[in-house]
């Protein structure tokens, strides 16, 4: 296990578990010396978790992970550190965000309906997701915690003892509602060019984060991700084999990029990843080394 986790998410992020104190107290208990918590499209947390982190002497830095698009066809995640938290473009994003996904919710319930001849109860998905955004997550916990779920062989692989029982809700968003499945429903993110000077504008490092789950195997997309202005590569994630975390250590020396580790801690959603599980191979004094 690792001691520096620059990629955490609290419930500030839409499917994740834990409160900013909870996330803290955490890696408090693991003895973390460094940490980002890096919810999507949000930075509402990063006050409290640094002046929190501040009673814990552990080092919190700034951070955030945008949703954004590359060419207009590719939705990528960019991690930004150190940034100006108080600008208002952060909350413009996270707003923008937030009234789409809610606009889309219906269709998205209607979606996944129609595809697998589910019943789903469109108001108790509602009241399940007390006002905040209708994930595909949020939706997986409803569907297989109902009676009904073993009866329908399309659920069974996220069911206990089934093929994706592994991450069951995350693996259910993934293979329904990620870009190119059966329930996907456009959202208009940044340009990912737009995303990264963003970044640079309020003083921050921008990342390309866990590039192995983003590029889906097609690394041919780095060379033109790294020509938009990424500055550093999260090149050791609890996504990456030992194989692919060498491959993207070395691209990042190749361009003298910054290196960064993350395990993507959600909490339930992710129960096998936990706090500090970066499948780091290198010394941490070297991680986000600026």
């Amino acid at each position: 296990m690792a001691y520096v986790d620059l990629h955490i998410h609290s419930n500030k992020s839409d499917d994740a578990e834990f409160s900013i104190r909870e996330i803290v107290e955490m890696c408090a208990e693991k003895k973390m010396r460094r940490i980002s918590i890096t919810d999507h499209n949000s930075v509402k947390g990063v006050a409290e978790a640094i002046k929190l982190g501040q009673k814990s002497n552990m080092d919190v830095i700034s951070g955030i992970e945008i949703d954004c698009v590359n060419n207009n066809e590719t939705n990528f995640h960019l991690l930004g550190y150190m940034i100006d938290y108080k600008r208002k473009e952060f909350l413009e994003i996270e707003e923008s965000i937030f009234k789409q996904e809610m606009n889309s919710a219906s269709e998205k319930i209607y979606k996944f309906k129609k595809y697998t001849g589910i019943p789903l109860d469109e108001k108790e998905i509602y009241d399940k997701s007390e006002g905040e955004i209708i994930s595909g997550e949020l939706i997986a916990e409803v569907v297989l915690t109902k009676e009904y779920a073993g009866k329908y062989q399309i659920l069974k692989p996220y069911l206990k003892g089934g093929s994706r029982s592994d991450r069951p809700y995350v693996n259910f968003y993934w293979d329904f509602f990620a870009q190119g499945k059966p329930a996907y429903v456009k959202i208009n993110f940044i340009s990912l060019g737009d995303a990264i000077s963003l970044v640079k504008s309020t003083g921050g490092v921008p990342v390309l984060a866990h590039p192995g789950q983003n590029l889906k195997n097609d690394f041919s997309q780095l060379d033109n991700i790294i020509g938009q202005g990424i500055e550093g590569i999260e090149a050791f994630s609890s996504y990456h084999s030992r194989e692919a975390s060498e491959y993207f250590y070395k691209k990042a020396l190749e361009n003298n990029l910054i290196v960064t580790c993350g395990s993507d801690f959600h909490g339930k959603t992710k129960p096998d990843i936990k706090i500090g599980d970066c499948n780091l191979t290198i010394d941490e004094s070297m991680i986000l080394n600026v």
